[in-house]
């Protein structure tokens, strides 16, 4: 066994991983608690354990027993505002699959948990089934964020680079891998 598992939360994972969000929100965005972004964190088991086409991923620190990171998947797309129209339009709800709380605590990045969180939920999606597009937006502030998406995703839309500023979010998309087929043709004779 090594020295992290990445596995599916289930109800006994909700405190640790609502612990690794808040302080992901305090410390590293800064934002704090914000009702009407972060109601997710506050109740995850209703966002992402209860909804069939919504799931929340954990690592767990394997010699301690903690939670030290956590990934989500929601079947919804960008909401306007605070996100440009024309994002959420070209990732609407139901059809978009949208990765969201992929956090790991600072003692335990560069292991490649996160890298490994966004494998397990991109195959999520894909079993899922009935998502056209992979969707995620970052926060450039937070360190190391912005290249690690821009190693796996292409950007949308950068809103620093938009008139009047916009927020300091930057929206990408990842590729959506394509389901394997459930049988291999039959050799041809």
């Amino acid at each position: 066994m090594g020295e992290y598992v990445v596995r599916v939360a289930g109800d006994g994972d909700v405190d640790g991983a609502r612990a690794v969000m808040l302080d992901t929100v305090y410390r590293d965005l800064k934002s704090g608690y914000v009702p009407r972004w972060h109601a997710d964190i506050i109740d995850p088991a209703t966002a992402y354990l209860r909804p069939e086409r919504c799931t929340l991923l954990v690592a767990e620190h394997v010699p301690s027993g903690e939670i030290v990171a956590t990934g989500g998947v929601r079947d919804r797309g960008p909401a306007s505002p605070p996100n440009p129209q024309w994002v959420a339009d070209r990732f609407p709800s139901g059809t978009t699959a949208q990765l969201c709380r992929i956090y790991v605590r600072p003692e335990h990045r560069r292991r490649g948990l996160a890298r490994d969180l966004v494998r397990e939920l991109t195959d999520f999606v894909v079993r899922a089934g009935g998502y056209e597009a992979l969707y995620l937006h970052t926060d450039p502030a937070v360190d190391g964020a912005e290249p690690f998406w821009r190693s796996l995703a292409h950007e949308v839309c950068d809103e620093r680079r938009l008139p009047g500023g916009g927020q300091r979010i930057v929206h990408f998309a990842l590729p959506l891998p394509q389901s394997a087929p459930r049988f291999a043709p039959a050799p041809a004779l």
